[in-house]
């Protein structure tokens, strides 16, 4: 679907949501000068915060979602089609209308606090940034991250944000007990690659000032060069390295583009709108890795691709990871510190 830009968004419009029998069509086509849709915030009921997953090729088992959508509006982002879930869209609304999970809090204390909650390390969020735009203003993130401190209870950050680092003193407290580790998603160094892919992500050198600031107060940081496109960012793949090195981070890993169900459509016309000359070679080359389609949700293969191309990044990816001193494996987290208040309360952070 051909469609002007939007400033400040990825999606251009909403594809068909594949579970309604309903699609919404406007009467008059988005002229130049429609700024588009406004983000809305829409309040969640769930009496349940910890989601699991058993798949052999995600890296943990438990995670925390204080928020579904996500306003940062990258193009490539898997998790749009969680929003078809919610009876709406994965393109425009997933970036507008955030599903927002006010007492995330307080139902990870009922978790933590309840007999039958074996401690284990708990990722933010696996899915959507736990630290978008909106968190600055609700800090439901930091206020999850309170309870962790409270019990001890280790913690990996995933975000492409810079507002990690107001968190630094809770997940330094969590790092005294080897409770916490932050990955850092960088995806390219490019000003304008960055800011057509995620429109309202933190810019690469404040992505790179995170990194810097949270090994500078010892605590756990490495990079997800995530996702990886073939054609546009994976002959960055050295330099994002050496940046993030240079940084302090302490290991790396990456991910080939995904593009699950609607994502597939929204991408391609984004290529369309932003790269016309390259569209048919970067969309050749993501076939090339994904056995002939635009993917491949085979477990394990999902997350390395498969063929002569995906051979070539993992091997580039492997030498300028080894060159950069990135090749350790990130630490495991411990669960050694865990406690369980015994009245049930608040304990103090620092006690």
């Amino acid at each position: 679907m051909k469609s002007l830009p939007i400033r400040g968004r990825g999606a251009t419009y909403n594809p068909h949501n594949r579970f309604e029998s309903l699609h919404f069509e406007p009467d008059t086509p988005r002229g130049p000068d429609d700024p588009g849709p406004q983000t809305r915030f829409l309040r969640d009921t769930s009496r349940s915060i910890v989601a699991t997953n058993s798949s052999p090729d995600v890296g943990f088992d438990s995670s925390v979602n204080p928020y579904r959508g996500c306003e940062h509006g990258c193009v490539y982002c898997y998790a749009r089609p969680g929003h078809e879930y919610l009876g709406m869209s994965a393109g425009l609304d997933f970036e507008t209308k955030i599903v927002v999970k006010e007492r995330a809090p307080e139902l990870l204390r009922e978790r933590l606090a309840s007999k039958g909650w074996k401690p284990q390390p708990l990722a933010f969020s696996g899915v959507t940034d736990p630290y978008q735009p909106i968190e600055r203003r609700l800090r439901i993130t930091r206020r999850c991250l309170e309870v962790l401190v409270e019990f001890r209870n280790p913690a990996m950050m995933v975000t492409k944000s810079h507002l990690v680092t107001r968190d630094i003193d809770l997940l330094g407290a969590l790092a005294e007990h080897r409770a916490a580790l932050v990955l850092v998603s960088l995806t390219t160094l490019d000003a304008h690659l960055h800011r057509i892919m995620e429109p309202r992500a933190a810019t690469p050198a404040r992505r790179l000032d995170a990194i810097r600031l949270l090994s500078a107060a010892g605590i756990p940081v490495g990079v997800l060069t995530a996702p990886i496109i073939p054609g546009l960012n994976d002959h960055e793949i050295p330099a994002l390295l050496e940046a993030a090195a240079e940084a302090g981070a302490i290991g790396a890993s990456y991910v080939p583009l995904r593009l699950p169900f609607a994502v597939a459509p929204l991408f391609e016309s984004w290529l369309e709108e932003h790269f016309p000359d390259r569209k048919d070679k970067v969309l050749n080359k993501i076939r090339g890795m994904r056995g002939g389609r635009l993917n491949d949700p085979r477990l394990m293969s999902r997350m390395r691709g498969s063929g002569v191309l995906a051979d070539q990044i993992d091997d580039l990816f492997k030498v300028s990871r080894r060159k950069m001193g990135l090749d350790r494996p990130f630490p495991q987290l411990s669960v050694a510190a865990f406690r369980r208040p015994s009245d049930g309360g608040q304990l103090a952070l620092w006690g």
